[in-house]
């Protein structure tokens, strides 16, 4: 009774393979080196986190991140910005700086309620013509 595999094919010619041409070339071990990981090896590959199926879609290498906020919602945290002494209310005039809560550019998202008066480095045009609107001001700093 052969011990091992190494032992049970000894002196055989093929050692289990088949016919002599069976074990030829890559093509039987399925390619060469890391060829078709994208498919019939994807998942060992993907799960020691070794794959890369290259690159998708297009991205702007001149664009910077903007900071963005609806005015809809600087509206409904306009009491706790007042709590917070981030904005000031001078009658019913509320005034606060945008920036100073890390804001670029105010959008036109939401409905505006408070009459106030906002510094921003940017607004669109829905924003801008929300706030003065209600008697406010969009005051680009």
């Amino acid at each position: 009774m052969p011990v091992n595999k190494r032992s049970k094919y000894r002196g055989s010619r093929t050692c289990g393979g088949g016919t002599h041409k069976n074990r030829r070339g890559a093509g039987n071990r399925g390619g060469r080196g890391r060829a078709g990981q994208r498919d019939h090896r994807f998942s060992h590959f993907y799960l020691k986190g070794e794959i890369s199926n290259g690159k998708h879609g297009f991205v702007s290498k001149t664009s910077v991140p903007v900071s963005a906020l609806d005015v809809g919602e600087l509206d409904q945290i306009v009491e706790v910005l007042l709590r917070e002494g981030l904005a000031t209310q001078e009658g019913d005039l509320i005034t606060l700086d945008a920036t100073e809560l890390g804001i670029d550019k105010v959008l036109g998202g939401g409905q505006v309620t408070h009459k106030m008066s906002i510094s921003a480095r940017e607004f669109s045009e829905r924003a801008r013509a929300k706030i003065e609107e209600m008697g406010g001001q969009a005051t680009t700093a």
